[in-house]
């Protein structure tokens, strides 16, 4: 075979797998993401973007015998450095020397978006492709999923065709206007990854740094008796566990609720004399804020959600009956 046949063979078998791929159907598209972010190494550069607020981040994520390891270091502003190892989150402070350590088995950072179980998102969402282009110098294909009703965002995907790792996503309100992205501006994908790309840089280096393990235990049926009238459409409770959220507070109940892509948390703590907030709904970037009193206690509900949706449930919440 003369080498002139062996190339043109080469670029036509590349080019069929890169048409393969973009005729898989946007349901096993997402499905692509979700493992890429999961089994893949990458290590890369993005950038997030919210109202004015930009902030760039560097992200190192190595698979091995191991399970999942992960750096995240914030490049602009304050210093700050998140180092995962499986369950295990560490977030390492130096301006305020403090280091919170914390287990987050479920977790939506960059670009580990999307959940790992996506069977609901097709009742809240239509979900389809659209155009293929260029992100970070990689080829993507765009995924669209817009929601069925007002209580959610819109979502925009672009994912890289050959391995399916989210290069970009955007949230978008119903006029179709960009509420947060991210994006990587450079990214490697596969390949090894040097153990010490792993290592934290702002590591405590003297003894005089504070270590605050944040207590979360599963919840008790009877701790969680809480009546919520007012169901959100296709949102369903997904967890609900005690936090210890300060040292000189009692522990919140942390119930969270998720349509297969939103999360609204919603925390329930004793009143004490917090009561200025009450009913009040504000922003913070992307996510939206409730809080109101119940009683003897005040409910505080955030997620990336519209705001009438945390208001809607958070209003429909009746305490236990004593």
């Amino acid at each position: 075979m003369s080498s002139r046949l062996a190339l043109l063979l080469a670029a036509l078998s590349l080019s069929v797998a890169a048409r393969a791929e973009q005729n898989i159907d946007p349901l096993n598209w997402l499905g692509r993401i979700v493992n890429a972010a999961q089994r893949l190494n990458y290590s890369g550069v993005f950038v997030y973007q919210s109202g004015e607020h930009t902030e760039t981040s560097r992200i190192t994520h190595v698979v091995d015998n191991s399970g999942e390891r992960e750096k995240l270091e914030v490049l602009d502003g304050s210093p700050r450095e998140v180092v995962r190892n499986n369950d295990e989150v560490r977030c390492f402070l130096p301006e305020q020397r403090v280091v919170i350590v914390e287990r987050q088995p479920q977790r939506k950072s960059f670009p580990a978006r999307l959940p790992s179980s996506l069977g609901n998102v097709t009742e809240s969402y239509k979900i389809r492709k659209g155009d293929v282009g260029r992100v970070a110098d990689r080829e993507s294909q765009l995924l669209v999923l817009e929601p069925k009703d007002g209580y959610r965002y819109g979502h925009m995907l672009w994912a890289d065709v050959e391995s399916g790792l989210l290069l970009k996503a955007r949230m978008v309100n119903e006029k179709n206007e960009t509420i947060e992205q991210f994006y990587f501006t450079a990214v490697q994908i596969g390949g090894t990854i040097p153990k010490d790309a792993l290592k934290p840089k702002l590591a405590p280096k003297s003894a005089d740094w504070n270590v605050h393990n944040v207590t979360i235990t599963d919840a008790n049926p009877g701790d969680t008796t809480w009546t919520f009238r007012n169901e959100i459409p296709g949102f369903r409770q997904s967890a609900g566990v005690k936090r210890s959220l300060r040292r000189d507070r009692p522990e919140a109940m942390h119930l969270v609720f998720s349509d297969g892509l939103a999360a609204m948390s919603v925390f329930i703590e004793p009143l004490g004399e917090e009561r200025a907030a009450q009913g009040e709904t504000y922003s913070k970037g992307a996510i939206s804020i409730y809080k109101r009193a119940h009683g003897d206690y005040m409910v505080t509900a955030l997620g990336e959600v519209p705001p009438r949706t945390l208001k809607k449930l958070a209003d429909g919440m009746e305490p236990p009956r004593k």
